[in-house]
């Protein structure tokens, strides 16, 4: 673009120096049009065809065509020029562009620059035998003209750029959100054919660790192992049973209960593989909330994953106020690795590798973890769900323990959840 300048403003020097045969500097302009040509070749010496310019390299290139313009102005009759409207362009440039601070200093330069090549400029290019002068009050006319038309054209500009970047950054927001969904469905297509397709093989197990556990008797070495395989077999198949059936309206998992007595029964299945829970309720009284599948199913993943990482307890607490319920959930693990940190929450991110996970010496010889190679949609899934009823999840590592995740889960999507699901 500033090529194009160039080559206009050479060729309007030809027409009226050559052409027109009206006196002007042509010395001087012509070395402030090499000053343009040395500063675009360098440009294009230095940088590849395709260069994205940070904001404080663009402001810095549309200022030096502010002040090369200011500069061939004043050698040619300063805004008595009509070519003074050429000022609108790096400024609605910026605006559409750049920062608002960027473009008013801009706009500011442009103003101050206007003001001086009023006082202090050469006479317009005429003929010398009939010479123009232009009234006073058309002169300050042009500069009123100017500086109303930068002022409405930066605003005009910036709001329409503005506007468009929200409507950009409100539709990326909303693929974002019919792209989790669409996995969530898949994954709840995958769900239901888990479901139908693992209940043989649970059930085979089942069968085969009874009649272990008959034959063994109560003296063997191995029944303590045989009993945990069973009822994690028996787990299993409940999992799957409920994930194979339909909510109604009349179902128990929406019944009311005590928020304390919610948490407590969520941890439950995840207890008994050497690491404490612990529930600390931190505000005074008790709330009773409704039993939804979204924080049954949505807690249910954050309490695994951080048992499973945890080396010998995980506490969580629980606060609220008129508006918000916060959980915080912390485990005395290794915490979050940083790369992963910035991930979580989509899909088949995962520091599971399938390695024994480090216990203490204390720990039961079965833990939670052992073995298990994660696919990565356990905090995608809780933040999906979470998320359907107006939550906000954040993660952290909190400061001498492991990992930290925060709830703020708005109260009225507990106690009243029918009006609150989004």
């Amino acid at each position: 673009m500033r090529s194009l300048g160039i080559i206009g403003q050479i060729v309007a020097i030809v027409i009226v120096f050559f052409g027109l045969k009206y006196q002007m500097p042509i010395g001087q302009c012509l070395a402030v049009i090499a000053v343009a040509i040395a500063f675009n070749a360098t440009l294009f010496a230095t940088y590849p065809n395709i260069h994205m310019l940070n904001e404080r390299e663009a402001a810095t290139h549309l200022a030096f065509d502010i002040c090369q313009l200011t500069s061939m102005l004043a050698l040619t009759g300063g805004i008595q020029n009509p070519f003074a409207l050429l000022y609108l362009a790096p400024v609605v440039i910026s605006a559409s562009n750049l920062s608002l601070g960027a473009t008013l200093a801009l706009a500011m330069l442009a103003f101050g620059s206007i003001s001086v090549i009023s006082f202090l400029h050469w006479p317009l290019p005429w003929d010398p035998q009939d010479p123009l002068l232009l009234p006073p009050l058309y002169v300050a006319g042009n500069w009123i003209s100017l500086t109303l038309g930068i002022g409405f054209c930066l605003i005009y500009a910036w709001r329409t750029a503005d506007e468009a970047r929200r409507m950009h950054a409100a539709l990326a927001a909303t693929q974002s959100a019919l792209a989790r969904e669409q996995r969530l469905s898949d994954l709840g297509a995958l769900a239901a054919a888990a479901a139908h397709e693992l209940g043989t093989p649970l059930g085979t197990i089942a069968i085969v660790s009874r009649e272990l556990e008959r034959d063994m008797g109560a003296s063997s070495k191995w029944i303590d192992d045989v009993r945990l395989l069973r009822s994690q077999a028996e787990r299993c198949r409940q999992i799957l049973s409920q994930l194979s059936q339909q909510d109604t309206a009349e179902d128990t998992i929406a019944k009311r209960l005590p928020l304390a007595a919610l948490i407590d029964e969520i941890a439950e299945p995840h207890r008994g593989f050497g690491i404490d829970i612990n529930v600390d309720i931190r505000t005074p009284g008790q709330l009773t909330v409704m039993r939804t599948p979204e924080v049954v199913h949505g807690l249910g993943n954050l309490i695994e994953n951080a048992v499973d990482f945890a080396q010998t307890k995980v506490d969580i607490d629980a606060q609220w106020d008129h508006e918000t319920i916060v959980l915080t959930i912390i485990d005395d693990g290794t915490g979050f690795d940083q790369e992963i940190l910035v991930r979580l929450g989509e899909p088949y991110v995962t520091s599971r590798s399938g390695i024994d996970a480090p216990r203490p010496a204390n720990a039961n010889s079965t833990t939670h973890a052992e073995g298990h190679a994660g696919m990565g949609l356990g905090f995608f899934i809780a933040k999906t769900l979470l998320e359907r009823i107006g939550s906000q999840m954040s993660f952290g590592n909190h400061p001498g323990s492991g990992a930290r995740i925060r709830l703020n889960i708005p109260r009225k999507s507990l106690e009243n959840p029918s009006n609150s699901r989004v």
